[in-house]
């Protein structure tokens, strides 16, 4: 349990590396380019799934499965991710009416418990 909680800290902490650059992607078109927010979001949580399979295969979980193994996994639960975010994002935004990057937050939030629980048991799980 205790190692469990240090690798959820740290898959967490990576991950704050992965979602700026989600925000950040997402901020840019959104307010720079007049990209809609969903789909902003969309190509946002594209480039904080790559920084995160990257620093999360050699740090979080130290996988020694082949990349080919891993990635697709991940590329897998990374589509299955960005269907909750979407989803997420389209009910907060049009249908409770919440500013953008709250709706980010919440989505965010709830990616993250389904991304290091599915990676921690499946994606990079040592066979």
């Amino acid at each position: 349990m205790k190692q469990g909680l240090r690798q959820f800290i740290f898959f967490a902490t990576i991950g704050v590396i992965g979602t700026a650059g989600h925000y950040a992607t997402l901020i840019i078109l959104v307010e720079g380019f007049s990209t809609g927010p969903v789909l902003a979001s969309t190509f946002g949580f594209v480039v904080g799934a790559f920084i995160n399979y990257i620093l999360n295969y050699r740090f979080t979980f130290k996988s020694n499965k082949p990349h080919r193994e891993a990635l697709s996994k991940f590329l897998l639960v990374a589509a299955m991710g960005a269907g909750i975010n979407t989803g997420l994002m389209y009910l907060l935004i049009h249908q409770l009416m919440l500013h953008y990057f709250i709706a980010q937050l919440i989505a965010t939030t709830i990616v993250l418990l389904w991304n290091f629980l599915i990676s921690k048991y499946w994606t990079f799980r040592a066979e």
